[in-house]
Parts: C-alpha cells; sequence; structure tokens
C-alpha cells in the first residue's frame, strides 16, 4: 500500500505558517532545495490542499521557461508538470484540469483508494488545513519535518485537536548548513 508522506517546514514551536498565513520566515537555499529534488524526484502523486495547490499552480507550470530560472525551477517545473495532483476542496471542480484529481467528500475512502492503486508514495506539501483533516482520519503515513531555527510564537499550528497519539519511529535527521534541520518520521501503527 502507498504512503501519504507529508513535507513541511515548521517552526521550532510547531508552526507552519504566520497568523496571517506568512511564512517569509522559511529558509531555503539550494542545499535544501537539491535534498528535496532528490527526495521527490521518484514520487508520481502530490497532495495538496486548495489554497497550496493554487499557489503552486500559479507559479511551477511556468517557472522552469523563464529566462532567469534556476536549475531548481526548471527541474521542479518539469516535475510538477508531469506529477499526477490530488487536491482536497469542497469549492474547486476538476473541470479543465490536467493531471490533477479533485476530492471534495468521502475523504477517507477516497484517499484509502488512491493509497491502494500501484504507484509511490503520495507527497503531501504544505497544506495546513488539509493535513489537519488527514491526521483527524490517521491517513498520513510519515513526516518530513523541515525545522526552522525560529520561534514564531503563533500562527497556523501543524498539529490540532489531536485525539488520540500519534507514535513516531525517527528514520533521519539531517542539518543544513542555514540551520534548518530535516526529522523524518514514520508513524508507527499498532495492532491492536
Amino acid at each position: 500500500m502507498r504512503k501519504i508522506i507529508s513535507f513541511m517546514h515548521i517552526s521550532l514551536d510547531g508552526f507552519v505558517a504566520g497568523p496571517k498565513g506568512e511564512m517569509d520566515w522559511i529558509k531555503v537555499d539550494e542545499e535544501i532545495f537539491d535534498h528535496v529534488g532528490k527526495q521527490i524526484s521518484e514520487g508520481d502523486t502530490a497532495l495538496y490542499g486548495r489554497v497550496t495547490y493554487q499557489m503552486m499552480e500559479n507559479y511551477w507550470p511556468s517557472a522552469g521557461n523563464k529566462p532567469t530560472a534556476s536549475r531548481h525551477d526548471i527541474e521542479h517545473s518539469k516535475w510538477y508538470k508531469n506529477v499526477h495532483k490530488v487536491v482536497l476542496s469542497k469549492t474547486m471542480k476538476d473541470v479543465g484540469l490536467t493531471n490533477t484529481r479533485i476530492i471534495s467528500d468521502n475523504l477517507s475512502d477516497r484517499i484509502n483508494e488512491i493509497k491502494q492503486k500501484a504507484g509511490n508514495d503520495i507527497l503531501l506539501f504544505g497544506s495546513p488545513t488539509a493535513t489537519h483533516s488527514l491526521i483527524q482520519l490517521n491517513l498520513i503515513d510519515g513526516y518530513w519535518l523541515f525545522v526552522n531555527p525560529i520561534i514564531l510564537g503563533r500562527g497556523i499550528p501543524l498539529f490540532v485537536d489531536i485525539k488520540n497519539k500519534i507514535n513516531l519511529e525517527l528514520m533521519s535527521a539531517l542539518q543544513f548548513t542555514c540551520g534548518v534541520t530535516e526529522l523524518a518520521y514514520t508513524v508507527v501503527r499498532h495492532l491492536d
């Protein structure tokens, strides 16, 4: 069965964005871009909430074509165009969208159908609201957290309204030169 892996930048105190959705505190450089590019290059399905999808859709399809495009922009733009996209949204329609599926209801059933299909892991990028919903339904199988060396004090938390504890196993830890630390966890499921 395919797994859902959440990729998320996070502050040391657990926020994924500032109170108004600000992400200007996130540190990203070529070292992180190269690392993440290698991590996701085999991914064939990207999962987004509506807001994150619309941000990605407004930038990545043409980012690689700009005269000032970096190597990362070119590589990620190509990956983005080819990857199958799944968007969790109650308001969007999939009319005219290329290589994109909208899930608006029966979230658990629809996601489990996708997890049962052949393919590589499903990569969940950002999307705190979608992540919250998937956590509540126990559908996330791993977390790749990029812990930024900052304490925000307030903002949008990664973990909210957790009903039951979630046991994690640390798979790897990597510190980048800019001070960001990647912590890769897998969710440990206990058979009751």
